[in-house]
């Protein structure tokens, strides 16, 4: 979600955040729409033809999944929201998984189209959790189907700033390790700061965590957190990936 900040005081576990910013997801989904509009144009435009079923990860109130799923005719929706709050502002007659992304192992059953976006797969902590949930996406998409995650890139010098940036790069560099993106994030909502675990990317560890899974990259677009634009140069945004199994040919 939000940009990773630092606070002073209690650090909640991802769901019990959640919880708490329920109430104000809209607005705060409202102040990054450039950018969420953004990727889920691009999620749209790549959803393969003939696709019926989507399983939207972390799903929030699930108004984007629903935009997503009207614009190409999916019929089949499942939310997957761990947050109880949350989940009571999803639409009445949602199906929705009230589970974390880390027990997907329970479910059985196969969609065209997974969504993890707006950075959720940085609320799953350790990297083995983040790898084994990546196996689920992989077991439950169909064998034509796609895999859709955007994270919060951890070289994104245009939106940490350039010297935040080269601090995280030196530090990759001479200690190298699974922790080294984890972070605070916080939420100012009127007044109340909230805050929680969360992981921020490189491209090489998401696509070491991709392989391991059995999943491959067909592509990656580098998008703006503040504006939606395109860029070629990944410093200069957020990173958006198109994922399939493995085991379908290129």
């Amino acid at each position: 979600m939000n940009p990773p900040g630092f606070a002073v005081g209690e650090v909640l576990d991802p769901v019990d955040a959640y919880d708490r910013v329920a109430p104000r997801y809209a607005c705060l989904a409202k102040q990054r729409a450039a950018y969420l509009d953004a990727i889920d144009r691009l999620v749209t435009a790549e959803i393969p033809p003939g696709s019926r079923s989507l399983l939207d990860v972390g799903a929030g109130d699930g108004a984007r999944a629903g935009r997503i799923a009207a614009a190409v005719g999916l019929r089949d929706l499942v939310l997957l929201e761990p947050s109880g709050v949350m989940r009571s502002h999803c639409p009445a007659q949602a199906n929705i998984w009230a589970i974390r992304a880390e027990d997907l192992h329970h479910q059985q059953s196969n969609f065209d189209v997974i969504t993890c976006l707006w950075n959720v797969f940085g609320h799953i902590l350790p990297s083995a959790a983040r790898i084994e949930a990546l196996r689920q996406f992989a077991r439950l998409v169909s064998p034509e189907g796609k895999i859709f995650i955007d994270l919060n890139h951890r070289y994104n010098a245009r939106h940490y700033g350039a010297l935040a940036t080269a601090a995280r790069f030196l530090r990759d560099r001479v200690s190298p390790g699974d922790r080294n993106g984890d972070v605070t994030v916080t939420w100012n909502i009127e007044g109340h700061r909230i805050s929680t675990t969360g992981h921020v990317f490189t491209h090489r560890e998401f696509t070491a965590l991709s392989r391991a899974a059995g999943l491959r990259i067909e592509k990656r677009f580098v998008v703006d957190y503040a504006s939606g634009q395109l860029h070629r140069r990944s410093f200069e945004g957020n990173l958006l990936y198109v994922l399939r199994r493995s085991d379908q040919e290129a």
